[in-house]
């Protein structure tokens, strides 16, 4: 019986085969500590700055609640200048027919006077389009607008308000309720709108980096 035998239960026990070194890093990246997944090839890379702007942790903001409300006041404003925009063109259309006729049976004064009031009746229909179109301009650019548009909307507001306390004012004269409720009803809306640009939360909205 030889100490050699593989089959002798008294000889010395077989040798094991060298255990492999452990892998390395990959290439060009260090070491990782103990505890710490490699970062070599076929791990994902952790940022550094997981709040970079852009990185995928870059929560979308949402624009404010006093900002949204008068983005809606500004879609509302914008019905009845609409209406009134339609409604002057319509005077202003019946005007000229009216001095045409007039023309045609001789009375010359009265279809002067008639193209007059047509033609003023056309720039009021026009500066009512033209609110109605900033109106709606402004509302659709608070999701993308900057400075500009936050600038527009605080004069625009201010402007629409100061109208509307002279209404206001001439309604309570006037001594008639149904004078006053819509005037008062416009100055909320003009405050509304003038003032979610001018608030920390707006300016910050408007502010905000765009990538």
């Amino acid at each position: 019986m030889s100490f050699g035998d593989p089959n002798n239960p008294y000889g010395q026990p077989p040798q094991q085969p060298p255990a492999a070194p452990p892998a390395a890093p990959g290439y060009g990246y260090p070491a990782a500590p103990p505890g710490v997944p490699p970062q070599g090839y076929g791990y994902a890379q952790q940022s550094a700055y997981p709040g970079y702007p852009g990185g995928n942790q870059m929560l979308q903001q949402s624009m404010p609640g006093l900002l949204m409300t008068a983005r809606v006041f500004l879609f509302i404003i914008s019905v009845p200048q609409i209406i009134a925009a339609l409604f002057w063109f319509y005077l202003a259309a019946f005007a000229n027919d009216v001095s045409d006729s007039a023309d045609d049976y001789g009375f010359t004064n009265v279809g002067n006077g008639g193209h007059m009031a047509a033609g003023v009746f056309v720039v009021i229909a026009l500066l009512a389009a033209g609110l109605a179109t900033l109106s709606i301009t402004l509302g659709v650019k608070f999701s993308k607008g900057g400075q500009g548009v936050r600038i527009t909307t605080v004069v625009y507001g201010a402007l629409g308000g100061i109208v509307g306390l002279i209404a206001l004012f001439a309604g309570l004269d006037s001594g008639l309720a149904s004078a006053v409720i819509l005037p008062l009803i416009w100055v909320v809306f003009a405050t509304v709108i003038t003032a979610a640009p001018v608030v920390s939360s707006g300016t910050a909205w408007f502010a905000r980096p765009r990538y």
